[in-house]
C-alpha cells in the first residue's frame, strides 16, 4: 500500500502541470499512426490562420497561436466541428505559443506546421531558389522546430508551400526542396526526443503534379533512409466545386488512380472549391474522400476556417473578437456528422506498407520536368547550426489548460447566439472526432448583429477536474 501512494503522489505531481490529450504521430508507409494505439490517424481538418498573411506580425509578437483567448473561441467552434487537425501557415519561432497549442491539444486537435512564411528571407525564392537557401533561412526554420517539438499534437512540418506552381518552376526548385526536407529531418534527428514528420504541400497543377510527388517521394540509390524524401505528400486541390460535381468530373477518381501506390501518406492540405460564387458551399466532396473508394489517401484539411478576402471561410471573425458562423459552416459540420469513423479508422497501418521507388529519370513523365535527383549540399554554417542547435530558441511545452468557457459571444449562422460556448478537455490518449452536434443554434434572430466583446478575464472553471480525469485514468492503469 505504501508503495502504491508513494507511486500515486509522483504521479500526480508529474500531472499537475501537464496532462497529454493526443499521441504524437509518426509515418508508416501510406499512413500516419498513433505511436502509441498504433492505429491509423485519419485528418479531419481545418486550415486555420485567422487575419491571412496580415495577421502575421512577429515583430509586434501576433501570429495565429500567440493570442490564448482566440485559440480558446476558435478550439471550442472547431472541437464541435469535428476537427482532429488544424493547418498553421505563418508562425513565429520566437513568439510563445504554449497557451494556444496546450488548448488545441486538450481538446485533442493536433497541429501542422509551416515552417516558412509570407516575409522577405522567410521561405524558398522559386525564382532562384539558391539565393534564398542560406544559414540565416534554416535558422529561421530550425526556430520553428525547437518552438514545436515539445508539443506531443505537432503531427508534422510542411518544408515548402507550392514551391512548383507550373512548368516555369521545376528546374532546380525540386532538388532545393528536398534540401530543406533533408536539413529539417537532421536537426529533428539532433534535437528533438521525436521523430516529427515533413513533407511538402503541393499545387493541383496537372503538369508537374505527379513528377512533384514522384520527385519527392522517391529513395535516392534506393536507400528508404534518404532524409531528403519526403515523408508525406499534401495536395491543394479545389477541383471539386458545388453540386454538380462528382468522383470523376472532379477528377477525384485519377488522383487516386496516381496516389494509390503511393509509398508516403498523401492527404488534401487545402480543399473546398467556392464556386459558384455567393453559394454556401455544400461539401459533398467529403463523403467522397473519407469514402471507400478513397482509403489510400489520409484525408484532408479544408479551406479555411477564417473569412478573409479570398471568401474562402467558415466562420466571420468580428472586429471585437465575437463569431458569427456561416452557413459553410453548418454544411461542413452536416457532412463530418455523416462520416463512417469506424471505416476511417478500420485500415490497418501494416497492409499498406509500398516500398519507396529509386529515384530514377524513368519516374518523371514530363521532359520539361527537372529529373536530376543531385541534393544541393547545406550551406556554409549549417553543419554548427544542426549540430550546436539554434541560439537562444524558443521552446514550447504544454502547460495547464485553466480557462474553458469562452469569454467572447459566438453566433450561429442565423444571428442567433450560442449558449454556454466552452471547449471540453479529452481524457489522455483522445483526438477529436465529428460527435454529431450542431453548433448553430436552431429559430433565427432580428440581426445578426454581434454584442460587444465581453470584459474582464474568461470565466474560470476550477482548473482542477481535468486533471482529475487524467489521474484517475492513470491510477486505473496502475492497478
Amino acid at each position: 500500500m505504501r508503495s502504491l501512494l508513494h507511486s500515486l503522489a509522483l504521479l500526480v505531481a508529474l500531472l499537475a502541470a501537464v496532462c497529454h490529450a493526443v499521441h504524437p504521430v509518426e509515418v508508416q508507409g501510406q499512413n500516419f499512426v498513433d505511436t502509441v494505439s498504433k492505429k491509423r490517424v485519419m485528418i479531419i481538418g481545418v486550415d486555420y490562420q485567422p487575419g491571412g498573411q496580415a495577421g502575421y506580425k512577429p515583430d509586434s509578437g501576433e501570429d495565429a497561436l500567440s493570442n490564448g483567448t482566440v485559440c480558446l473561441r476558435d478550439a471550442a467552434l472547431l472541437q464541435q466541428l469535428g476537427v482532429n487537425t488544424i493547418r498553421v501557415y505563418n508562425v513565429s519561432p520566437k513568439i510563445n505559443h504554449d497557451e494556444c497549442a496546450s488548448i488545441f491539444n486538450a481538446v485533442g486537435i493536433y497541429m501542422i506546421i509551416d515552417v516558412n512564411s509570407p516575409l522577405g528571407g522567410e521561405s524558398i525564392n522559386r525564382a532562384d531558389p539558391a539565393s534564398s537557401y542560406h544559414v540565416g533561412y534554416l535558422s529561421r526554420i530550425f526556430g520553428i522546430v525547437e518552438n514545436f517539438k515539445g508539443y506531443p499534437n505537432t503531427m508534422a512540418f510542411f518544408a515548402a508551400n507550392e514551391v512548383i506552381n507550373d512548368l516555369g518552376t521545376v528546374k532546380d526548385n525540386p532538388q532545393y526542396i528536398r534540401a530543406v526536407q533533408r536539413d529539417l529531418k537532421n536537426y529533428i534527428a539532433k534535437h528533438s526526443g521525436r521523430t516529427i514528420p515533413v513533407g511538402y504541400s503541393a499545387a493541383d497543377v496537372r503538369d508537374v503534379l505527379q513528377d512533384t510527388w514522384a520527385f519527392l517521394q522517391c529513395a535516392i540509390d534506393g536507400d528508404d533512409n534518404d532524409l531528403s524524401r519526403s515523408d508525406f505528400f499534401g495536395l491543394n486541390s479545389y477541383s471539386w466545386c458545388g453540386e454538380s460535381a462528382d468522383f470523376q468530373t472532379s477528377g477525384y477518381a485519377d488522383l487516386v488512380t496516381t496516389f494509390g501506390d503511393s509509398s508516403i501518406p498523401v492527404f488534401y492540405s487545402e480543399y473546398g472549391c467556392n464556386k459558384p460564387e455567393g453559394v454556401a458551399r455544400p461539401f459533398n466532396e467529403v463523403q467522397a474522400l473519407y469514402g471507400k473508394d478513397m482509403t489510400a489517401l489520409s484525408g484532408g484539411l479544408v479551406y479555411e476556417y477564417s473569412q478573409e478576402e479570398s471568401d474562402y471561410g467558415l466562420v466571420n471573425i468580428n472586429d471585437n473578437t465575437t463569431v458569427t458562423l456561416k452557413k459553410d459552416y453548418d454544411n461542413l459540420q452536416d457532412q463530418f456528422n455523416k462520416l463512417d469513423i469506424s471505416l476511417i479508422q478500420s485500415t490497418t497501418p501494416s497492409a499498406t506498407q509500398i516500398k519507396s521507388p529509386e529515384c530514377d529519370k524513368k519516374l518523371i513523365t514530363n521532359s520539361v520536368f527537372d529529373s536530376n535527383f543531385t541534393v544541393p549540399s547545406p550551406p556554409d554554417g549549417a553543419e554548427d547550426l544542426i549540430n550546436n542547435g539554434v541560439d537562444d530558441a524558443t521552446q514550447g511545452k504544454i502547460v495547464e489548460v485553466k480557462e474553458t468557457n469562452v469569454p467572447m459571444a459566438a453566433y450561429g449562422s442565423t444571428g442567433v447566439q450560442i449558449e454556454n460556448l466552452a471547449i471540453h478537455p479529452l481524457a489522455n490518449d483522445e483526438s477529436n472526432t465529428p460527435g454529431g452536434e450542431n453548433t448553430s443554434p436552431s429559430g433565427s434572430a432580428s440581426a445578426a448583429v454581434p454584442s460587444p466583446s465581453k470584459k474582464g478575464d474568461a470565466s474560470r472553471s476550477t482548473g482542477g477536474w481535468t486533471l482529475a480525469v487524467c489521474v484517475f485514468a492513470a491510477v486505473l492503469t496502475l492497478l
